[in-house]
């Protein structure tokens, strides 16, 4: 699903807002996901699922082209749990 889908579908649910409102809402709210993650903090949605940055360690690669060994720097990463409601709807 594209952003715009989600909006049209949002819009179909709420007519008293218009897209360009949604639209705004919609960006706050993944604006808030962005910095919350950014500072490290646990996103918890119940009944969807729960978000949070896992650190990553500095390792060593292989270049599958050339089998040359590179260094991966360490990086943050977002984890994905879904919960058991979503879990449940997608395997029912």
């Amino acid at each position: 699903m594209k952003k715009s889908e989600l909006i049209e579908r949002v819009s179909q649910k709420i007519e008293i807002l218009t897209k360009k409102q949604i639209e705004t809402i919609i960006d706050m709210i993944f604006d808030c996901m962005k910095e919350a993650l950014s500072k490290g903090e646990k996103i918890e949605m119940r009944g969807f699922a729960n978000f949070k940055i896992k650190q990553r360690p500095e390792r060593t690669a292989r270049n599958p082209k050339t089998g040359e060994k590179i260094k991966v720097p360490p990086q943050r990463a977002i984890h994905f749990k879904m919960s058991k409601a979503l879990k449940d709807a997608l395997n029912k």
